[in-house]
């Protein structure tokens, strides 16, 4: 298999969990997850919407997150991603306060919890710093009671380390894959909270070459315009065009 950057695996475990999302949202900062969400509109779903919120040009609103709200409200947002300072385990993120620390804050990340149809958490750090028993304190929350209306709630947890999916019934995280290099024993020893897995955990599979292609040809253009930074940090360093 072609060598590729680690950056380039998580984008195409982003762009398997899209699927056929048709308008998937992107918060400041996240140029990873914004780099999956352009390989899977390059290389499965030529009609998915994307709305990058780290700048102005990167969205067709007018009126900033005031309409990304309203359309999250309206059911018309299908995927977003969303990290922390600290995940637990029943996918509860805290983003205001850790160890002693403030943070931004919370902003609309527990109505878009609540309103998008599915959340992505992403956080590339995978520590007992980062993923904890419990956080600190509820920015929000991973799951609500039947009666509080709910349209959406978390799909998955992906780290640097592994991808693990969320269990609505069981309220609970289950490992799905490592990444290659990776051990159960591992994540365990990384990981603040308790998880299942299966008898059996697989390595996440690495990118496909056709993936590779879309992500060293469309999807660079794409991220270095919108993060040029990044773009020039990942792929000019590999010969690609």
């Amino acid at each position: 298999m072609e060598p590729y950057a680690k950056e380039e695996l998580l984008a195409c475990c982003i762009a398997r969990l899209i699927g056929d999302a048709r308008h998937v949202a992107v918060g400041a900062a996240s140029p990873i997850p914004a780099t999956g969400v352009f390989l899977s509109k390059f290389l499965h779903n030529r009609t998915l919407r994307i709305s990058l919120l780290h700048k102005r040009s990167g969205n067709a609103f007018t009126e900033g997150s005031r309409e990304l709200f309203d359309l999250a409200g309206q059911g018309r947002i299908d995927v977003f991603f969303l990290g922390g300072a600290q995940i637990d385990g029943a996918a509860n993120i805290n983003l205001v306060q850790a160890e002693g620390r403030r943070f931004p804050g919370s902003f609309g990340s527990a109505f878009m919890y609540f309103a998008a149809g599915r959340t992505i958490l992403f956080r590339e750090e995978h520590s007992r710093r980062v993923l904890v028993p419990r956080v600190e304190f509820i920015s929000a929350p991973g799951w609500s009671a039947p009666e509080v209306e709910r349209r959406g709630g978390p799909q998955a947890l992906l780290t640097g380390k592994a991808l693990f999916l969320w269990q609505k019934k069981a309220r609970r995280f289950c490992l799905q894959s490592v990444h290659p290099g990776g051990s159960l024993d591992e994540i365990k020893a990384d990981t603040g909270f308790e998880f299942d897995y299966p008898p059996r955990v697989k390595k996440t599979p690495g990118p496909a070459a056709e993936e590779l292609a879309c992500l060293r040809g469309p999807v660079r253009s794409a991220i270095t315009e919108n993060y040029p930074a990044f773009g020039r940090r990942v792929w000019p360093a590999r010969g690609t065009a």
